[in-house]
């Protein structure tokens, strides 16, 4: 993170990372759930002009108006159930955070920073805006009390410029949604079970689009979503 950088910092806990954030940020913006935090908060951090404690669902409010700048950086230690929804809410915010670094159980962070053969649809729609990598692996003796897993740190560097129109990623998500809800079986029957069409006419669809209908949902790229996308006329 730049010197003189605005951050949104999603679950500061107890405060110490926030006062490490303010030292070297113009303007932090501290978003905690918890209400019975908010005393220690304001204790730890009350003395720092550029902190601002919001309390508060961070997936109930809008990025766009907690910043209301271009470029920001986002910062957060969140529980599994709520890192896709927590990624969605950033990634499709008004004003777009220039950087997202997540600590997340190491699993997730694999499944976001998957390639194919075995993507998901985190990963998708993660790599839809952004380049994630893993730039830090902490072990659970790390943390007290220790939780039962490894965690991971992920950085995901958003694009400048979106590769895929408003329109194109709705569609490339709509199939992909479609493709993974029966992961298990072909993307002929995934997607015809997903999309409510006949199996003769999600094959028709894949052979459209250049992909073999009997591959599987984790193989495919990016690209090939778009194409099964463009070839069902939602793009």
């Amino acid at each position: 993170m730049p010197p003189g950088a605005a951050v949104l910092e999603v679950g500061p806990g107890l405060g110490s990372l926030t006062r490490w954030l303010a030292v070297v940020a113009r303007r932090v913006v501290a978003v905690e759930l918890d209400a019975h935090l908010l005393p220690v908060l304001e204790d730890v951090l009350g003395g720092l002009g550029n902190v601002e404690i919001v309390q508060g669902d961070i997936l109930q409010l809008d990025p766009a108006t907690l910043m209301n700048e271009d470029g920001y950086f986002v910062t957060a230690n969140i529980p599994y159930y709520i890192t896709s929804a927590l990624i969605r809410h950033l990634l499709e915010a008004r004003v777009k955070p220039r950087r997202i670094v997540l600590t997340v159980q190491r699993e997730v962070a694999e499944r976001i920073c998957a390639v194919p053969g075995e993507m998901s649809l985190l990963a998708l729609s993660v790599q839809m805006y952004g380049r994630p990598r893993v730039v830090l692996r902490i072990p659970a003796g790390a943390f007290i009390p220790p939780p039962k897993v490894d965690s991971a740190v992920v950085r995901i560097d958003l694009y400048e410029t979106l590769p895929y129109s408003e329109s194109t990623r709705e569609g490339i998500f709509r199939m992909a949604k479609a493709g993974f809800s029966q992961k298990r079986k072909t993307l002929r029957n995934a997607l015809a079970g997903g999309l409510q069409i006949s199996t003769a006419e999600s094959s028709a669809l894949l052979e459209r689009a250049g992909i073999d209908p009997q591959r599987r949902a984790e193989t495919l790229t990016l690209e090939e979503w778009a194409a099964l996308a463009q070839a069902r006329g939602l793009d």
